[in-house]
């Protein structure tokens, strides 16, 4: 009997036990488990305010130091150049490049019979078309790499002249060759030309049958097909420059529409006819301009 009573009175005590180690070790767990957050829910919330916080920092912080984080910023002085690095410095410019448009300006002037009417360059391939002819005339279209005459090539196109290849050696053709100059395979300079300006344009309304006997249309051909009409002056000239065309003058379209083949000749010419307004647009070297015809009612 006494050892029963001595046996519960022990299992009482390791009971009492447990539980107060159980509760001393537990409060404390319990006490930091209700400040953390709880499900996905509750980290979320706490990241983003925790993101709230150090952004409310960095903006106290801003305010309070407005000079950068490294010291007093100080912007670099200019560093102004001299009057004279200046002016050698826009000397060695050239905002035309004028030194990479001569070329081979440097060529002796052909002796062949060619006549050369007009060019278009094309800078941005180096390549480029030239309207020149023979001497039988016939004004034809060719672009660089072409041959103009037997054993004669085109090789480049440049402001106001082209360079041909004959030979192995390179020859210059220019748009006006009025001015004297040493012709290649020639022992004799050939004597200068002087070039007549076109009369004075005559006053008074243009006619049909006047455009028709004063101006000429000739078809300008490139890679075999006709791109427009190359427009040279009859008799004196005065009906061609009292219609505002100039030497060397292409027409590529009429009325609005591109000039595509021959046929586009005859059907300009059938449109000269009293009352009628043609609109044509015109290079004229490197550039293009309207021309408009207008052929009073009589």
């Amino acid at each position: 009997m006494a050892s029963a009573a001595h046996h519960g009175a022990q299992t009482g005590l390791g009971a009492s036990l447990s539980r107060f180690r159980s509760a001393r070790f537990a409060a404390p767990a319990s006490g930091l488990a209700r400040f953390l957050p709880k499900g996905l829910y509750g980290w979320l919330r706490a990241l983003l305010i925790l993101a709230l916080v150090i952004q409310i920092a960095r903006l106290i912080w801003t305010i309070i130091t407005p000079i950068a984080p490294l010291g007093d910023w100080q912007a670099r002085t200019a560093n102004v150049m001299s009057a004279p690095s200046r002016a050698a410095l826009f000397a060695s410019f050239d905002g035309f490049d004028r030194a990479a448009a001569t070329g081979d300006a440097s060529a002796a002037v052909t002796s062949l019979d060619l006549t050369l009417y007009g060019l278009r360059m094309n800078e941005a391939s180096g390549g480029g078309s030239a309207i020149i002819a023979g001497s039988d005339g016939v004004q034809r279209s060719y672009g660089v790499g072409e041959e103009v005459a037997p054993g004669v090539k085109l090789v480049q196109v440049l402001f106001d002249h082209v360079v041909l290849e004959r030979g192995g050696l390179r020859e210059s053709l220019f748009i006006d060759q009025s001015v004297p100059a040493d012709t290649v395979g020639d022992t004799a300079a050939a004597p200068a030309t002087t070039q007549q300006p076109l009369p004075v344009a005559q006053a008074g309304p243009l006619t049909a049958e006047a455009i028709t006997a004063g101006i000429g249309f000739a078809p300008r051909t490139e890679n075999g097909r006709v791109s427009g009409f190359a427009v040279t002056p009859k008799a004196d000239g005065a009906v061609f420059a009292q219609a505002g065309f100039k030497p060397g003058d292409i027409v590529t379209e009429i009325n609005g529409r591109k000039v595509s083949s021959a046929q586009d000749g005859a059907a300009l010419a059938g449109q000269l006819r009293p009352g009628a307004r043609l609109s044509l647009l015109v290079e004229r070297g490197t550039e293009t301009l309207p021309i408009a015809l207008i052929i009073p009612e009589p």
